[in-house]
């Protein structure tokens, strides 16, 4: 097991690649430094490798199919997340570790927003997106994260070995911070600086395409993690509906004393059973979640412990 394994995602990123390689080498000199290439045409691979890195390949396309690999593959007591695009300063890196060893952060957020991202980023739809989504989650939630997409984090090793990768694209970092505010994780953020990628290399994000699926995202987990809430919601919005229609017919009845739009009622009558069915759909779905956050909490233990059992055969 290592002590601290960083590892980099990366597709095409020739022209960066190995400046990030050996600036974690001089930032973290104990680390091991693993590179995932994801069907690069290019010479990601061998000038990873020249760098000194440990190049593994993972054929399934998509950034969320390499971090599962990563995430089943090695075995670490810290884990640093960074892309291979040389937009992150790989300087911050030690105090992301040290608050994962010696403070207890099972994950640790490189905070770009609070920094240069705004200023550096030269595409706005992305800047807009990346508010949206954390105001999103941080209301969602009840949540102060400052930072939902960043591509540079830290983690242990029980957010490694608990974490269930369902994505499998650039959605991944949203389901990430969903998934350690949803179990109670410690959650810690470090500012870090932003550069935009340098001439020549290209951001493999679509604007939009992506962006919808990080809103589905948010959309699904928020339905699996919070059922009541998603549900309840549909329940008060079908309530509305049904009343918004029936009030009107209900005022005629009691005027005149006779229900002129019979067919109206009716619908309603559906509609606000579908309210009541929406509801207990969510409380039923309550309880089962509430079964699996228990049962995550033995998972988690089991893991720990078996962590801690290898360090104790280590120092032996």
């Amino acid at each position: 097991m290592d002590k601290i394994a960083v590892l980099i995602p990366c597709y095409n990123e020739e022209q960066t690649i190995r400046k990030v390689v050996l600036d974690a080498k001089a930032a973290l000199p104990e680390a091991t430094i693993y590179v995932y290439d994801n069907n690069s045409s290019d010479e990601t691979a061998q000038i990873a490798r020249e760098s000194g890195a440990v190049v593994r390949q993972e054929r399934m396309q998509g950034k969320g199919n390499v971090i599962r690999r990563m995430f089943r593959e090695i075995e670490a007591e810290c884990y640093i997340m960074i892309d291979g695009d040389d937009t992150y300063p790989i300087e911050a890196a030690p105090e992301m570790v040290d608050k994962v060893l010696y403070e207890g952060s099972d994950m640790v957020v490189g905070d770009r927003l609070s920094a240069t991202y705004f200023t550096e980023n030269k595409r706005p739809f992305h800047n807009l997106g990346n508010t949206l989504v954390r105001a999103s989650i941080n209301r969602l939630w009840h949540c102060d994260i400052k930072d939902i997409m960043t591509g540079f984090r830290a983690f242990s090793y029980d957010f490694v070995k608990t974490f269930p990768v369902l994505s499998q694209g650039f959605e991944i970092e949203t389901e990430m911070t969903i998934h350690a505010v949803n179990y109670n994780m410690q959650i810690d953020n470090v500012i870090v600086d932003y550069r935009d990628r340098p001439d020549g290399s290209v951001s493999k994000l679509n604007t939009y395409s992506d962006g919808f699926k990080v809103l589905r995202t948010i959309a699904r987990l928020y339905r699996n993690y919070k059922p009541l809430g998603y549900f309840g919601l549909w329940a008060a919005l079908l309530t509305v509906l049904s009343a918004a229609f029936f009030i009107p017919v209900f005022h005629t009845f009691l005027l005149t004393g006779t229900v002129e739009k019979i067919p109206t009622v009716v619908v309603c009558g559906f509609v606000f059973l579908a309210a009541l069915l929406a509801l207990f759909a969510g409380l039923i779905l309550a309880n089962f979640v509430k079964t699996d956050r228990r049962d995550f909490e033995f998972k988690r233990t089991i893991i720990h412990d078996k962590r801690t059992d290898y360090y104790d055969l280590a120092s032996k």
